[in-house]
């Protein structure tokens, strides 16, 4: 194929909620550059974009695609995002090496809750914006009622570019107020004419209105607008290509993409007005270093996709941020300090791959068989050293505990989700010592329901996914003595060991102790030393030496602090683990032959879980913030749900027809919420959680949970 200069090369990235059409508008912008020759249709299951089988028996995109267009000697890359909040690592995986947003809208269904949520990433990232009104030829479509809306969620630097004639059934002509044509599809082919005379006052008032938007964008433009009231097709084009970098302008364009109308004008605005790469700001370096997009700098490439495929392997998708790319070229990852070769470059259009003998800087393509580079990671000429950003992908929503159904599979599968993590990055797996279960983490249920495919089906690994096990804690809530002898003989040297601790709760700031009395007794405290611990789990230990008069050798100290810390990782209660508890160890007896190191951890340890007993102890669970955005008419169905779950509404606000609900709610209510939002909304809703703290349980919740340990023990 041919080889493009930076200057002949246009990123972009397709967003939009799920149902808006990018799929059909990726497939129509590939039929009408020549890469192929037959459309496909989704429902047909034969799209370039959806080839993976999972997502041709779901019918809609699951991962990102990435594909490319050739239209008037340029090279247009397209990546293809899936529209589902559950898989919006895709949309976050092509933000670092797009440079314009093309936003497609159901114009029968309007502004949607993941039109909101992919406009919320692409703001936060400062992504350049092109909207697209698509399905204009519904009959339920609304187009003034759509554009409304438009104009309500991206403000004022939303403006036409084009309008259709007669949006619904009829729907067959696009008039735009740039090139001031209009576009009619007459069978198979797309003609164009001049502006009918009923419609040239609406287009010139549009006209105006985008020439005003344009002409904002530069003080020169700007001042031949006041001198002349208007400006030439070359000075709008001028002033948009200005304006978009900068987010200043968000042109509206109408397409059919069905049937391909308006597909080849929205590709020509794109070749001929958005900026190329090297027009935009300069990504920087984690050293804050920009890196310029120029074919004669030194190879620097971004690696921000894998794919696994299916007789070939890892498929690496990358951009060249500055440089030339050809075959066979030696560079250098300053991640793991390991050369790789990338023995053939490829630009790709779904699973098509062409092989290319260059790429030039600001381009896409990929490479094949990495030996030990991965998504995240920067390969630069050798003799560099700087590597760029990793990407920030959302926290995950849902959880499940994963274990094969055969025991010999546990390494298998532990590969086999290390694989699938190379692949989507918003998938997180650790084994937890604490819960005893391997916790997979994702986006949503429908997320890793599909992740449970995969294992299946592409690594034959059946499995079953289990209720995960909350991390619970365990702390105390008042002061408590006790005492333990361990005394062990058995012939020959024996063991002898004796501790008393006092416990108490441990609060950030409080003074050393001087005195106890608890149950009647008195207990003056003389501080010999004292060692504070940041537990790896959350909270605190506060550990005294009060011991007078040698009645513990100090050197067995250490270990009736060991046996502390052993009864603190399986606390009395359900075995979880223990925080927030301060401890003084204040009397004891010791052998001059029997005692040992191991006899006074013994002792330590169940003298540390008689104390722990009598502390009035409470189980803590982990609470989240949670965030849910939900359809105003969904708003009493969603609010009734989560005070089913203990959460507690901490405030609500109203955003352009959704209501935001913040609240803090229990990680074990939780579990299912996934679901049972979308069940409630309609799949219209979506949240996002960050943990709070640890609090205590109500006296119902802990009564519950000590009654599921004890059955728990018994089994075992």
């Amino acid at each position: 194929m041919k080889t493009y200069q930076t200057s002949q090369i246009r990123n972009i990235t397709l967003a939009g909620n799920s149902g808006s059409g990018k799929t059909t508008l990726a497939e129509s912008m590939l039929f009408v550059g020549g890469v192929i020759n037959r459309k496909g249709e989704v429902n047909s299951k034969n799209t370039v974009s959806d080839y993976r089988p999972i997502e041709q028996e779901n019918g809609l995109s699951l991962f990102s695609s990435i594909l490319y267009t050739e239209i008037a000697n340029t090279k247009i890359n397209i990546i293809d995002n899936p529209g589902m909040d559950d898989f919006i690592g895709g949309l976050y995986s092509s933000l670092f090496p797009s440079d314009i947003a093309v936003m497609l809208i159901n114009s029968t269904n309007g502004i949607e809750v993941g039109t909101e949520i992919h406009n919320r990433y692409l703001e936060n990232a400062e992504k350049p914006m092109i909207i697209v009104l698509n399905h204009l030829d519904h009959e339920k479509t609304n187009f003034e009622k759509t554009i409304q809306e438009v104009k309500d969620l991206f403000g004022g630097n939303a403006v036409l570019a084009q309008f259709p004639v007669n949006p619904g059934v009829g729907f067959d002509s696009i008039i735009d107020v740039i090139t001031n044509k209009m576009y009619t599809i007459k069978g198979n082919e797309i003609v164009v004419s001049e502006i009918p005379a009923q419609y040239a006052d609406e287009a010139e008032e549009i006209k105006t209105a985008l020439i005003e938007k344009a002409a904002e964008a530069d003080e020169s433009l700007m001042e031949l607008f006041f001198e002349n009231d208007t400006l030439t097709e070359e000075e709008m084009m001028r002033g948009i290509a200005a304006g978009l970098p900068q987010r200043g302008i968000f042109p509206i364009f109408c397409v059919n993409a069905k049937n391909d109308l308006g597909v080849k004008r929205l590709l020509e605005f794109i070749a001929n007005v958005a900026p190329s790469p090297d027009k935009f700001p300069a990504p920087k370096n984690t050293q804050g270093e920009e890196i310029i997009c120029d074919a004669n700098g030194k190879p620097v490439i971004f690696l921000f996709k894998t794919s696994i495929e299916e007789h070939i392997g890892e498929i690496s998708y990358f951009k060249v941020l500055s440089g030339t790319l050809t075959e066979s070229i030696d560079l250098y990852n300053p991640k793991n300090n390991t050369k790789e070769r990338l023995a053939s470059l490829f630009v790709c259009a779904g699973k098509n791959r062409t092989k290319v003998e260059k790429l030039f800087a600001g381009d896409i393509g990929a490479t094949v068989k990495l030996k030990s580079s991965k998504t995240g990671h920067t390969l630069v000429s050798p003799g560099m050293d700087m590597e760029m950003p990793a990407i920030k992908y959302p926290n995950p929503k849902h959880r499940v505990a994963v274990k094969p159904l055969s025991e010999g599979d546990e390494e298998k599968l532990g590969e086999a989700l290390g694989r699938m993590r190379d692949e989507d990055s918003t998938i997180i797996f650790e084994y937890s010592k604490e819960l005893r279960q391997l916790i997979v983490q994702g986006q949503g249920e429908y997320h890793l329901n599909i992740l449970k495919w995969h294992l299946e089906n592409q690594f034959k690994i059946p499995v079953e996914f289990l209720k995960p096990r909350i991390p619970y804690r365990e702390t105390i809530t008042k002061v408590a003595f006790a005492d333990y002898r361990h005394k062990k003989q058995s012939g020959g040297a024996g063991q002898f060991g004796e501790v008393h601790l006092i416990i108490e709760p441990y609060v950030e700031g409080a003074p050393d102790p001087t005195a106890y009395k608890i149950d009647g007794k008195e207990f003056k405290i003389s501080v010999r030393g004292k060692e504070t611990y940041d537990l790896e789990w959350g909270g605190k230990l506060e550990y005294y030496n009060c011991i007078v008069g040698g009645a513990i050798d100090a050197r067995f100290l250490p270990a009736i602090l060991k046996g502390i810390m052993e009864k603190m990782e399986v606390a009395p209660l359900t075995g979880s683990y223990a925080r927030d508890i301060r401890v003084c160890v204040v009397d004891g007896k010791m052998h001059p032959v029997d005692s040992n190191e191991i006899s006074f951890k013994l002792a330590g340890r169940n003298a540390f879980s008689l104390a722990f007993k009598k502390a009035n102890p409470k189980i803590m669970e982990p609470i989240y913030n949670l965030e849910v955005l939900v359809p105003s008419d969904r708003m009493g169905d969603v609010m009734s749900d989560l005070q089913g779950r203990r959460a507690l509404v901490m405030g609500m606000s109203s955003q352009k027809g959704y209501e935001k609900i913040m609240a803090r709610i229990p990680l074990a209510e939780l579990t299912n919420y996934s679901t049972a939002l979308r069940s409630l909304s309609g799949g219209r809703a979506t949240y996002e959680i960050t943990f709070h703290e640890y609090q205590q349980v109500p006296p119902d919740v802990q009564e519950q949970l000590l009654k599921e340990y004890e059955a728990q023990q018994d089994e075992e």
